[in-house]
């Protein structure tokens, strides 16, 4: 059984957890405000790039980007992100548990001699990334959990010639998608290819399509866009992770919060229950020596 003095020095540890994770859930509240910000940003420029690209395949013109084209699959490049600090639940671990379960599904996809390289982003994730079966780990210095918007155009860039040289055949990303801080829901995103049906999919087609008269021609401006439609989608995909951990980290810390305020009461309990028992034996060794 715990003394007063043990029941007291727990107390004032929970005290000082419970003040930390307040602290921290504050900090992740000013941090996801300015990453909701971002995001907001972020969304109408992929939109209008998306826009732009679907007026070009309405108006009947006749072109292929060669960032659009599909073929056999022998070679994916996954890209994973995930965040360097930990304290925010179980959204590292299921970012994992979506790589092994989107490795599972591309070796069911695309059966026989299927290389898959993973781009790792995140000091939480990587060790267990570099432990995986059946995949290379490709690390660069530049691409981290808060590369820069010019870092990521980098990589981009360098997937993107690979893609073109062959080396890659498919190109996709894992990401958490931000909803609110309460929900936050593991995606995969395919880069590359740029699949024109999906991008088609989620738009209402117009009852009459607008002659557009274009300048320059038609295949100089989806050469100029469709590489950066694929530079904003990992981007937005950046932001949404970046988001969703702030907002996971305030869900974690909340609920240490309230499982401290609940450990303290019951501590408290205890402590004065211990208290009560002392004076009570004190009293009565008092009672019993003024009998005597």
């Amino acid at each position: 059984m715990s003394t007063m003095r043990e029941l007291k020095g727990r107390i004032g540890s929970v005290q000082s957890s419970q003040k930390i994770t307040s602290a921290m859930k504050m900090i992740s509240s000013a941090k996801l405000r300015k990453a909701e910000q971002a995001l907001r940003g972020m969304a109408p420029y992929r939109e209008q790039l998306q826009l732009t690209i679907n007026n070009l395949l309405e108006a009947d013109r006749e072109y292929e980007s060669p960032l659009a084209q599909q073929r056999p699959v022998h070679r994916v490049a996954l890209i994973l992100l995930a965040s360097d600090e930990g304290l925010c639940g179980a959204y590292n671990s299921n970012l994992y548990k979506a790589l092994l379960s989107r490795l599972s599904e591309l070796h069911a996809a695309f059966p026989g001699q299927l290389a898959i390289d993973v781009y790792p982003a995140g000091k939480k994730v990587i060790s267990a990334v570099e432990h995986t079966v059946g995949i290379t780990v490709c690390r660069r210095d530049y691409f981290h959990a808060k590369s820069t918007p010019d870092e990521l155009k980098r990589l981009v860039g360098e997937l993107t010639a690979s893609f073109l040289a062959g080396e890659y055949d498919r190109v996709e990303c894992i990401y958490t998608h931000y909803k609110s801080v309460a929900t936050q829901t593991v995606r995969t995103r395919q880069l590359l290819p740029v699949s024109i049906e999906d991008m088609q999919s989620g738009r209402k087609r117009p009852s009459r399509v607008t002659p557009y008269i274009y300048e320059p021609d038609c295949a100089t401006i989806f050469e100029t866009v469709m590489p950066l439609f694929v530079n904003a989608s990992l981007i937005e995909a950046c932001l949404q992770s970046r988001t969703s951990e702030q907002g996971a980290r305030i869900l974690a810390m909340q609920t240490a919060s309230d499982n401290a305020g609940k450990l303290l009461d019951e501590l408290r309990i205890e402590y004065n229950k211990l208290r009560q028992q002392g004076i009570t034996n004190e009293l009565l060794d008092i009672m019993g020596g003024s009998v005597r």
